[in-house]
């Protein structure tokens, strides 16, 4: 299995030019199945082997969503020795994954929203922190990034002129995303006061690139000081973003495109939270409503 192992991990670094991030998950999820089949090849992994697998993972009390993953990864590892002729069948292909419950993301109203950006000049409006944090929101905001896209920005990705991020998304995917003047302005007044030269945008108090640990914690700190609900989080903002367009009046390709979402199915969870808005067109629009 181990040889196997490696030759996929090198096809998803090299041919899928999948995340580093990806790749450790997919390798520790097939070690952990390499684990538990021992020393039987994989070519000797048949539908039964898979099944037993399952219910050891379910033995561990591990939820659905876990479960999904791991059979994911086995999907994918599979497909790949069934292309690459290193095995005649693929066994997963009759097992079906677990049903996985739908959670639908948390966001902020739009006041939430101006208060939480807001408190970033509540000391001082000329500390370069405070400036750099209420950057940090408004982008978020603005654009809807992910936060290993945020940290991951660099001063020659931001096009000043036209108002648009340069942005390189999950699998190292590049996109072009808008950002508003409000979000635009924050970032030069950053930037003005910032004496560092570093690439990047946003830096810790000892001048290096912010990790998205860093960024977390400023965004908790913020949602600490206004008293904003508890399970805040710097994706909530990307949910808010998306929600927020919707419910402006925005579709839903466009939204999926703004959020660097390879599958549609992905980005229509945000329909269920537009509620309001469908009953306000409903009580408009319908003779009887």
């Amino acid at each position: 299995m181990e040889k196997y192992i490696q030759k996929f991990v090198r096809y998803l670094e090299i041919e899928k030019n999948y995340s580093p991030h990806t790749v450790i998950n997919y390798q520790a999820d097939l070690e952990d199945f390499s684990r538990f089949l021992g020393n039987a090849a994989a070519e000797n992994v048949d539908y039964l082997a898979l099944r037993k697998y399952l219910a050891v993972l379910k033995e561990k009390s591990l939820g659905n969503r876990s479960v999904g993953r791991r059979l994911s990864a086995l999907r994918s590892f599979f497909k790949f020795l069934t292309k690459e002729s290193y095995i005649k069948v693929n066994p997963i292909l009759m097992l079906s994954s677990p049903k996985l419950d739908k959670h639908l993301p948390s966001f902020l109203t739009e006041d939430e929203v101006a208060k939480l950006i807001e408190s970033a000049f509540a000391k001082d409006k000329n500390d370069i922190l405070g400036l750099r944090d209420r950057a940090i929101l408004e982008v978020f905001y603005s654009s809807g990034l992910r936060i290993s896209e945020l940290v991951g920005l660099d001063v020659d990705d931001i096009d000043f002129i036209s108002g648009i991020l340069k942005i390189r998304g999950k699998g190292k995917k590049e996109r072009i995303v808008p950002i508003g003047d409000q979000a635009l302005g924050a970032i030069k007044k950053y930037l003005d006061k910032k004496e560092d030269q570093s690439p990047a945008v946003f830096l810790n108090k000892n001048n290096k690139r912010l990790t998205t640990r860093g960024v977390r914690g400023i965004v908790n700190k913020h949602i600490h000081s206004v008293g904003i609900r508890q399970g805040v989080s710097p994706h909530t903002l990307r949910h808010s973003f998306a929600t927020h367009l919707l419910n402006r009046g925005a579709d839903l390709r466009t939204v999926q495109e703004l959020l660097g979402h390879a599958n549609l199915s992905t980005t229509q969870i945000y329909t269920h939270l537009t509620t309001d808005k469908l009953k306000s067109v409903y009580d408009k629009a319908h003779p009887h409503a």
